[in-house]
């Protein structure tokens, strides 16, 4: 099943800063009914996908009812992606 995810980019500080992009609620439900089959662990689920034609392979995080879907440094950079900007992130569950 393939999704698309629009949101604003959010900085989420720790040991070294990390940006995330939050799916709905309602594309989080539709994850959720396959997460069994497909997380490896504390309900994070491997995706692979594209942000506009970058490449975009991570896993996604399960928080406060929705999933955070982390933007690695190389995509955010190639694109220009800054904090508050709106991305939409087009992805499939599980490996590619």
């Amino acid at each position: 099943m393939e999704f698309s995810c629009s949101g604003r980019v959010f900085e989420w500080r720790g040991p070294a800063p990390y940006y995330f992009v939050a799916t709905s609620p309602k594309i989080s439900s539709l994850i959720r009914e396959r997460s069994r089959q497909l997380s490896y662990g504390w309900g994070v689920i491997q995706i692979h996908g594209k942000i506009k034609e970058v490449p975009l392979q991570t896993a996604i995080i399960p928080k406060d009812g929705v999933y955070f879907i982390p933007l690695k440094d190389a995509v955010r950079k190639d694109l220009e992606i800054e904090v508050d900007d709106r991305v939409t992130v087009e992805f499939d569950l599980g490996k590619e």
